[in-house]
């Protein structure tokens, strides 16, 4: 094997590398939206649940 496969082997495994990674980066910043529109819909509740408090 020469030095020029070596070299592309490596680019190879590295670009592969990088495109694990950024799909890691997408579902993590998916599972990060997921929570907060989760916490939103919680605040949005709680904040229902006091509105009714002070009407009574």
């Amino acid at each position: 094997m020469g030095m020029k496969d070596q070299f592309q082997d490596k680019s190879e495994q590295w670009q592969e590398q990088a495109k694990q990674r950024a799909q890691q980066g997408k579902e993590q910043a998916q599972r990060g939206k997921q929570r907060d529109e989760e916490t939103e819909r919680l605040l949005s509740e709680e904040q229902d649940r006091l509105d009714q408090d002070y009407d009574a």
